[in-house]
């Protein structure tokens, strides 16, 4: 799906200083802005200006000064454009760290490359970049880009302050537009109502900020958005190459998408017999459904299309019968029209997907996603598709897209949903390993262990992308054990709502146990050894957010040799909190340590002030993770 943001990582535009008499000097930085930063923003400028014939022209002018190596990711400019939009004009200039100018950039020195990912057949986005590649620090770049748009489907927004590690001397966003075509805003970290200015049939609004301090990087934050200035915004009216919308509501923005897809649903007439062979005899519309699902996995492969509107109309369905490919809003009509046939409603979903579940602003209207996905109401048993995947089950979702915010569409608009969450009872990982340690210390261990839900997110991945050989190295590399050999190893799945995989493996560890003198030290936890620690932050100020909760259960068997009894064994742990249960089980008869773990992980939203508990309960577990037994030879 098309983009919806002005891709400009480091662009620009114009400034009242005047450069040369040394503005830019590092000396010039207040001292506070310096602290637990690699690079200030001294200046940014962003002109938004918004023409009543439904174009617009955006510049913007950015001043960083990169004090180290690690914030020399901001001396680049990067100024996206396609088929909707031109780079008017591109400036830039160096200047040491007195603020002498030491090199301008000229024409000739851009690059102009695609700005396509590998796996799309076909787009027409572009990039023009620049760096000046200078490594004597601190240094200062400026620059300036001015770029106009066909339509105004999409607006830029503001996050003066980028990243945490950057502090902000000034900056100011400026939107000019026609009055009779409403801006609306959503504002986080800007207490105060922006600046208004009215002039004739033009109403500009100001937002600006200064000196605004580094932010320290803590565990588990909010979205960045919700802890630093930020504006997005959206014109009630807009246009994207012919078509015309309205952000006035949820439902008037549907009615816009809604236009896009309508009459794409037409099949070839072998298609639509083939839908009836599908189905015939099939009685429940579960069945039904997920039939045709997989007909769709078989015969259609995921390829991303972006070209001009194309970014958000799909492809018809009989381009999609006849190529067998499509984006995902190609390949989602084409489900769409598969169940049409068959008699079945479904509803094309627009949606933010990736790791970021809480993307969307409810009271801003507007185009906030970039993946389509469907859904079938199914009474009290709706049914979830990703049409893009030729692998996962009918009716699972996975955290790409689930837990989260999504429009659907239909002839009415649009409608606010929710996708699927997976709770930590389906996020299950359950583990039962068999093992044996020998009078040198060595192990050998059978383990059998089931993956439900999200947990199983990545072996699906290792089963359906990887081969045999690609496997064995994923497991070579990625067990927590010092030295070990992959003797078996098997992988199944069962594919359902809630998917299971199956991973088997029979695993040598040579020297797992230590043996000094007649004692033999083992960590009967073999496989799940909790890495998280955290420092101590008393001055923590953002909320912790635990984007995902989950369940680990742990039964494993060693055999010892018969000659050893023991000495030592830790206390059965029990750790409660806010964040979590955690408990362990120890128990030793003959010459068999039997130990039980479980691991319940609780998702959800909590004060700054509970954060020392988290450090301490992370903390604790990474220790119990690690008890040791202590045996001692007869």
């Amino acid at each position: 799906m098309k983009k919806n943001v002005i891709i400009i990582l480091l662009s620009c535009f114009a400034i009242q200083c005047v450069a040369s008499d040394g503005v830019y000097a590092v000396a010039n930085i207040p001292a506070a802005l310096l602290v637990k930063t690699n690079v200030v923003k001294r200046l940014e400028e962003r002109n938004f200006e918004i023409t009543p014939n439904n174009k617009t022209i955006y510049k913007r002018k950015v001043v960083y000064t990169i004090l180290n190596e690690q914030g020399s990711r901001w001396a680049y400019l990067y100024a996206g454009y396609d088929k909707l939009s031109n780079v008017e004009s591109i400036e830039g200039q160096l200047y040491d760290a007195t603020g002498k100018k030491i090199k301008s950039l000229k024409k000739s020195d851009i690059k102009d490359e695609s700005g396509s990912s590998g796996s799309n057949l076909a787009d027409d986005d572009r990039v023009k970049w620049y760096n000046f590649f200078y490594t004597t620090y601190p240094y200062t770049v400026e620059y300036e880009v001015s770029i106009s748009y066909k339509g105004t489907m999409f607006l830029p927004a503001w996050t003066p302050q980028e990243d945490n590690e950057m502090s902000v001397q000034q900056s100011q966003l400026k939107v000019s537009c026609d009055s009779n075509n409403s801006l609306h805003y959503k504002m986080y970290q800007y207490s105060e109502d922006p600046e208004i200015v009215n002039e004739k049939d033009i109403k500009t609004y100001i937002w600006h900020v200064q000196n605004l301090s580094a932010v320290e990087d803590e565990y588990a934050a909010p979205d960045w958005r919700r802890l630093t200035t930020s504006v997005y915004l959206a014109t009630e009216y807009f246009s994207l190459e012919g078509y015309s919308g309205s952000n006035a509501s949820w439902k008037d923005f549907g009615k816009f998408v809604y236009s896009l897809t309508k009459g794409r649903d037409v099949l070839p007439e072998n298609i639509k017999q083939k839908v009836h062979s599908i189905t015939n005899g099939l009685v429940s519309d579960r069945e039904k459904v997920t039939k045709l699902y997989e007909y769709l996995q078989q015969n259609t492969r995921y390829i991303s299309i972006q070209l001009g509107v194309g970014g958000w109309q799909p492809f018809d369905a009989k381009f999609v019968a006849e190529k067998k490919y499509g984006d995902c809003k190609a390949l989602t009509n084409f489900m769409y029209s598969l169940l049409k046939e068959a008699n079945i409603r479904s509803v094309y979903t627009l949606i933010r997907a990736g790791d970021e579940n809480d993307y969307l602003i409810p009271e801003l209207p507007s185009s906030q996603f970039n993946h389509v996905i469907l859904f079938v109401p199914n009474n009290n048993d709706t049914i979830w598709l990703e049409c893009t995947s030729q692998t996962i089950a009918a009716g699972y979702l996975g955290k790409f897209t689930s837990n989260r915010s999504a429009l659907a569409i239909d002839e009415s608009g649009g409608t606010l949903v929710r996708t699927p969450v997976y709770t930590m009872k389906d996020n299950l990982q359950i583990r039962h390993a068999k093992a044996k340690i020998d009078e040198s210390g060595n192990l050998n261990v059978l383990t059998h262990t089931s993956y439900q839900a999200e947990q199983q997110d990545r072996i699906h991945q290792i089963i359906n992308r990887l081969s045999k050989e690609e496997q064995i190295k994923f497991l070579r590399e990625n067990i927590d054990l010092s030295t070990y050999e992959i003797n078996r190893f098997n992988y199944e799945e069962i594919k359902s709502a809630l998917p299971l995989a199956y991973e088997r493996l029979d695993i040598t560890a040579n020297n797992y146990a230590t043996i000094t003198g007649k004692r033999l030290f083992i960590v009967p936890n073999i496989f799940s050894k909790s890495s998280q620690r955290l420092t101590i932050n008393n001055k923590r100020k953002s909320d912790i957010v635990l984007d995902w909760a989950f369940s680990d259960i742990d039964s494993t068997e060693i055999i010892i040799p018969d000659d050893y009894t023991p000495e030592s064994i830790p206390q059965n742990t029990v750790l409660k909190s806010p964040f979590g249960i955690y408990t362990t089980q120890f128990n030793i008869e003959k010459n068999k340590i039997t130990y039980i773990r479980r691991y319940d992980h609780f998702g959800g939203s909590y004060p700054a002030k509970d954060y020392t508990e988290l450090v301490n309960f992370y903390d604790a577990i990474y220790k119990a993770d690690r008890a040791r037994i202590v045996l001692l030879k007869q």
